[in-house]
């Protein structure tokens, strides 16, 4: 069974995390994001990433690395705060769903 709805929350949490320690890229991310059990096609990824440079989470620029020209993604001054608000609401869920049995 698929929980992909459920977990779209906990990827864009991830996206922000990472993106506000140094710039993300596409395939890197999507590689990331594998190590914690996520599999995401590109056809995914860049959605959430356009969706969330769309709202002022992150902010993109194109870098060009060796022959190619790649964009990169950073999270915005906003996109920092709201992963640290989120941070204590996650912190909260998980006091909840592991602490306390």
């Amino acid at each position: 069974m698929q929980y992909q709805e459920l977990y779209s929350g906990l990827i864009r949490l991830h996206i922000l995390h990472h993106a506000s320690e140094t710039p993300i890229f596409g395939f890197g991310i999507i590689e990331e994001l594998s190590r914690h059990g996520y599999r995401l096609s590109a056809g995914t990824l860049y959605p959430l990433l356009h969706g969330l440079e769309k709202k002022g989470y992150l902010h993109s620029q194109e870098k060009i690395v060796g022959k190619r020209t790649r964009r990169v993604y950073k999270a915005t001054k906003m996109g920092k705060k709201a992963l640290e608000e989120a941070k204590e609401k996650v912190r909260e869920l998980f006091g909840e769903l592991i602490e306390r049995k």
